[in-house]
């Protein structure tokens, strides 16, 4: 299974991306996807998720500006940000938990907010 991670960029405080994610090979029925952020010295964190039945989650440092979809057909997930802030600045990483409680980690994209 590969999870391949893109949208990342830079952008000016204010701005707006979209990440995707798009899980392959082989997989089951994925019940979680997710976005996670890391800073350099701290631990991973939940940016937001999403339940097979549409339910979401979100870290309330990005409510009101993140928004979390998934298209099941493409075994894809989407973060919108917008409202960027400077301390949105950090590498996202988006995660899949298969029905059988498999997680997957895709490799990260940079998000770089300027002032």
């Amino acid at each position: 299974v590969q999870l391949q991670a893109s949208g990342g960029g830079m952008v000016q405080a204010g701005g707006s991306l979209r990440l995707s994610c798009a899980a392959s090979g082989t997989i089951f029925s994925i019940s979680v996807m997710g976005w996670y952020r890391q800073a350099p010295g701290k631990e991973r964190e939940l940016v937001a998720s999403i339940s097979s039945g549409g339910s979401t989650n979100y870290a309330d440092s990005v409510k009101g500006r993140f928004t979390i979809s998934r298209d099941n057909a493409k075994n894809t997930v989407y973060l919108q940000l917008n409202n960027l802030k400077p301390e949105d600045t950090v590498v996202y990483y988006c995660s899949i938990v298969t029905i059988r409680g498999q997680r997957y980690w895709g490799q990260g994209t940079l998000v770089t907010v300027s002032s």
